[in-house]
């Protein structure tokens, strides 16, 4: 990791958007805060890493979706970023877009590693799922203990909290006619959504200064006990053989900075988890959590500034 040298260009802004969970008026204040936040020039052509989960939980996926599709063209000199969360993931395996596993096998297959859990779950059995992943089954399903324990919350239809987004396209949750009430813009947005985003000489602002570094952004984060390289080609391929993607649905085994990573330090930013979480280079930005009562957030870099949807900016 090198200094920034004093005859380099300006710094590119970087702009990470933690997860919206279907909340449109926090998206549309957090993006307006941005604006103001940020020198017009720099946020006009910065690098948008928007880091997954844009469905479920909050009314209205329809028009986060229709925010996020209108980026570029509103805005055609930003770079934008598309990461899939786990929510998402399933929303695009339930509509039928996700890529078909690699080495030519039905979804089916890999149901088997989770079966336990489908009476529990109340997994899809519509229209369609014999030839859906196991995430988009989990996803309209309909969950037999409607309390969720750990968050002290009700589920809203499904383990994943899915019925906020079959409402926003007008059909109840766990209905197949989903697939046609979802636009086909729509549809290629969630055909489109990454994995991974990598990019190299991000400038941070450190204590020594600011620095050049590595950037790797995953909805959840990296396993800590496995090569790197390794997990980064399966990201990149999309490999849907998988039932469940630990880089987009982990939780402690994501948490940290894999050490190999260290040793030519790499920022890794995520969403996922609920919280608001700097550590070095490790940044976890979900502050929201798809909690109506929380702010959704950003962090903008080199600055490493937080900006919230509830800041309260002179324009």
């Amino acid at each position: 990791m090198s200094e920034l040298k004093a005859s380099t260009t300006k710094p590119r802004v970087v702009c990470c958007i933690g997860d919206t969970h279907g909340f449109y008026t926090k998206l549309q204040n957090l993006w307006s805060n941005l604006q103001t936040t940020i020198d017009p020039s720099d946020f006009n052509a910065a690098l948008i890493i928007f880091l997954g989960d844009y469905c479920d939980r909050g009314p209205d996926t329809k028009k986060v979706l229709d925010f996020l599709i209108s980026l570029p063209s509103k805005y055609p000199n930003q770079r934008h970023v598309f990461l899939s969360g786990n929510h998402d993931l399933a929303f695009a395996a339930f509509v039928g877009v996700l890529p078909k596993p690699l080495d030519g096998s039905e979804f089916s297959v890999a149901w088997k590693e989770y079966e336990a859990n489908e009476e529990r779950e109340g997994w899809f059995k519509g229209d369609g799922y014999e030839r859906m992943h196991l995430q988009g089954r989990r996803w309209a399903g309909s969950i037999k203990d409607k309390f969720n324990v750990a968050k002290n919350t009700q589920y809203k239809g499904s383990i994943y909290d899915a019925g906020p987004t079959f409402a926003s396209y007008g059909v109840p949750h766990g209905s197949a006619d989903l697939v046609k009430a979802v636009p086909d813009e729509h549809k290629k947005f969630l055909a489109d959504m990454v994995w991974v985003h990598e990019e190299d000489d991000v400038c941070v602002e450190t204590e020594g200064g600011i620095q050049l570094c590595k950037l790797i952004a995953v909805h959840a984060g990296l396993e800590k006990d496995k090569d790197v390289k390794q997990q980064l080609e399966f990201l990149r391929a999309r490999d849907t053989r998988v039932p469940k993607i630990e880089a987009l649905s982990g939780r402690k085994n994501v948490w940290n900075i894999p050490k190999e990573l260290t040793e030519n330090p790499t920022v890794v930013v995520s969403g996922h988890h609920g919280k608001l979480h700097i550590e070095g280079l490790r940044l976890i930005i979900d502050e929201g959590g798809g909690v109506e009562e929380r702010p959704v957030a950003a962090v903008v870099l080199p600055s490493m500034k937080i900006v919230r949807n509830t800041d309260v900016l002179a324009n």
